[in-house]
């Protein structure tokens, strides 16, 4: 009993997070601006992932089975 107790007191006290903006450690920076650029970028900016990072699906899903055409490299083993 004490242990479901000590599991579920666990599981609570991991689950309640401070959530703030981002900012650099006491003493640190953000990393300097890419070249050319005119302004610094933020930290949420930095966190953007680029369209070729994270690219969306371009292939429509199939929604019936369809007959596969012959491989010719399908070969059986020798």
């Amino acid at each position: 009993m004490r242990f479901a107790a000590a599991l579920i007191a666990a599981s609570l006290l991991t689950a309640c997070g401070q959530r703030t903006d981002l900012e650099p450690k006491p003493g640190q920076s953000l990393p300097p601006a890419p070249y050319g650029a005119e302004v610094q970028p933020d930290a949420e900016e930095l966190l953007k992932t680029d369209t070729l990072a994270a690219p969306e699906r371009s292939v429509e899903l199939r929604r019936r089975s369809e007959d596969r055409e012959d491989d010719p490299f399908d070969l059986p083993p020798e």
